[in-house]
Formats: structure tokens, sequence, C-alpha cells
């Protein structure tokens, strides 16, 4: 990747201002400055080196604070590279001392991208689907993170004061009817003073289908417990202001899902990623932004080994040995795959894969890392091939003699 370059120009980006340290060839030193966020000043050094040859960037962040860095390279017709903070951190025990700045950072970054080109990823800021697309994910991350703490908060809550009730509305808190009952009408007092027939038809209103077991389930927990918890009372003030948070959220994560859904409309390898079973929108948004179309890759297992969902082999003569669950990796994209994973076993083709390894006594959890392993491989060749998925086809049985 490092092919053909005079120059080679770290960055140790922040903030507001970056260090830049830019090396030849032979190592020697062109610049070592602070340099600040702004366009004028990143263009001037930028010119200022392209004078002793072809430049190439590199940046230990990509995205956010890196950002205008990479825009501005790429807008001045500069090859752009990034360096994973894994890798950073592993090269930069190779140099003397021990003190942690931004002008040895930017230097090891600069000597990483002359002497180890391996250890570098291209940087895909040409697609502007990715980059919006990125914004979008990243919002509807934060709003994933909020539903959850507002989930939890109103399970704990329901817990500390009534538990029965909190075992028949906890499972389904996120449901519309389970939220509009919490909104109107509180907690376990609100509920009761309601009555049967106002939650009913709440009920049936949202959950037509499961809407007399539901109100029957309650009315059952409501009469398991006769004593009042000391914070009911203010609890049937905050339940309703937490359901409409959460009614909220959940709304927004609906409208960016929408979004997300008519971008990757309009990325040639959305429909590839979806064709997969056990890949929706948000999982095929992950991947494409993780990813890429996978030509930062060697292959499968150097995918597998990125995203975490690889066994590491530990050994030490022969007393100890055995593989391990990765400990590493991008903990987005293993989300990615474990979730996909789980969503594929209604497929049969990953259901009898996940049975064997439990049948070979695997929990759970190793069992579909090891089907996510698995399907890691056959998303490669998609990626690479841009196919969409096949069912494989079922070996016809032997016929009797």
């Amino acid at each position: 990747m490092t092919s053909g370059y005079q120059v080679f120009l770290g960055l140790d980006v922040g903030k507001g201002e970056h260090h830049a340290v830019a090396l030849d060839a032979t190592g020697k030193r062109l610049h070592d400055a602070p340099l600040p966020n702004t366009e004028p000043r990143l263009r001037a050094v930028f010119d200022k080196l392209a004078r002793y040859g072809t430049v190439l960037v590199v940046v230990d962040q990509p995205a956010t604070i890196g950002a205008l860095p990479v825009a501005v390279a790429r807008a001045l017709g500069h090859q752009v590279a990034y360096l994973p903070g894994l890798a950073m951190r592993r090269i930069a025990d190779l140099y003397p001392g021990n003190a942690k700045t931004d002008a040895r950072d930017a230097h090891a970054i600069a000597d990483a991208a002359r002497t180890l080109p391996h250890t570098l990823r291209a940087v895909d800021t040409g697609d502007d689907t990715l980059a919006e697309l990125g914004v979008l994910v990243g919002f509807d991350d934060d709003l994933a993170a909020e539903a959850t703490r507002v989930s939890n908060r109103i399970r704990g809550l329901l817990t500390g004061i009534h538990p029965a009730l909190e075992r028949v509305l906890g499972p389904r808190i996120a449901h519309p009817a389970v939220l509009e009952i919490l909104s109107r009408c509180g907690g376990p007092a609100g509920i009761r003073k309601a009555g049967r027939r106002k939650v009913a038809a709440i009920v049936a209103a949202h959950a037509p289908r499961m809407g007399a077991r539901l109100v029957e389930q309650i009315w059952t927990a409501l009469d398991e417990q006769t004593v009042t918890v000391p914070g009911t009372t203010a609890a049937d003030t905050v339940l309703p202001r937490l359901a409409d948070s959460l009614k909220t959220v959940l709304h927004q994560r609906k409208a960016i899902a929408d979004e997300v859904e008519g971008m990757l409309d309009a990325h040639p390898l959305a429909e590839v990623l979806i064709s997969m079973p056990g890949i929706g929108v948000r999982t095929a948004a992950r991947v494409l932004l993780e990813v890429g179309d996978a030509s930062g890759f060697a292959g499968s297992a150097h995918l597998a080994a990125y995203a975490g969902i690889a066994p590491v082999t530990r050994r030490s003569g022969s007393s100890i040995k055995g593989e391990h669950p990765a400990r590493t990796g991008n903990r987005k994209l293993k989300r990615a795959f474990f979730l996909a994973a789980f969503a594929a076993l209604s497929d049969p083709t990953s259901r009898a894969y996940y049975q064997r390894k439990r049948d070979e006594g695997k929990k759970h959890n190793a069992a579909l890392i090891c089907l996510a392993r698995r399907r890691c491989d056959v998303l490669f060749a998609m990626l690479r091939n841009k196919t969409h998925y096949r069912h494989p086809e079922k070996t016809p049985a032997p016929a009797a003699a």
C-alpha cells in the first residue's frame, strides 16, 4: 500500500489541533509540529509536503475529529490510510521511552506507514452513502442505549414495588400495549384504579390478539400482592413519564430505521447483504460501515479475526493447549455477527449447524459464535463476488438397494 510514496505523514488527530510528523522514505523528518484543525492550515501543510513527492496521509481515527483532515487530503488528491488503535498501541511499544505524547504517537504512525504497510487500512471516504449512513447509525446506537436504560429503569421500579406485575409486563416492556397502559394508568395502584374495563380497552386497541390474556395476567398479578410497598404512590407518577420517554425513543428508532433503509437502497451491496438469512437493515448498515466491500481483508479468516469471532489458540509445550474465545476485535462488528447468527436460527441450514454444535457439548453462546464464524466465510465470499446468498442444495438420499 505504501509503494510509490515519497512522504509519509502521520497525524495524531485531536479536537482542536492534531500533531503532524512527516518522514521521507529513509526516515528523515520533513515536518514535526502541531497542526490546527482548520482547512487553511491543513491545506498549507499538505501543499508544503507535496513538494517533496507523493504524500500518503495516515490518521489514527478517520471519523469524527479526524474527518476534516481526511476530507482535505482527499480533496487535494492525496491517498489516505488508517492505522487501527490496537496496531497503534502495539507499534508504539517498539519505540524507546514510556512517555505518551502526541508527537511520539504521530511519529509512530508515520514510521509504521513507512516500514509496516500491512498494518494500514484503506479509508473509503469516497462513498458518500456510507458517510451519511454512519451518522444515522451512530445516532441509532445512542437511541438503542437510551431505550435500554429507560426499559431497565421501568423494570427496576416495578420490581421494587410489585414483583408479580413486573413478571407480566417486564418481558413485554417495549410492546405498544404495555407502554400505553403505563403511560395512561401508571403503576399497580393506578392500573387497579383505572379498572379492568379501561385497561382492556387500551390493550384491545394495541394488541387485539393477546388482549384478553394480557388483561387476565395483569389482574392475576395484582391480586397476588395485597400490601403496598413504600414508594408505590411516587411510582404512579414516575412510570407514565418513563413510558412516554420510551415511546418517544422507540418511535425515533423506527424513523431512523426507515431512513437507513432508504439509504441502503442506494448502495449496491445492500441487497447482497440482506439476501443472507438473519441480516436486516440495521445489521447490513453496521457491516457496510465496518467492512465495506471487504477488499481490505486478505480472506474470511482475516475478517473473522478482525471481528473477534475467530477462536484464539493458546499452547505452552504439551501441558497447556486449547482454543478460547477472542477477547479482542471490533466489538460493534462482533455484536452484529452474533445477532445475525441468532436471527438466522429460523433458517434450516443455520439451525442444523447450530444444533450440531450444541450436540457436541457447546453452550448456547459458544454455538452461536461458531455459527457466526461459519457465516463469516459465506458473507466474505458474497461481498467479494457481489453475489446474493444461495441456499445450499439438498443432497439427494441414496436409493435403497
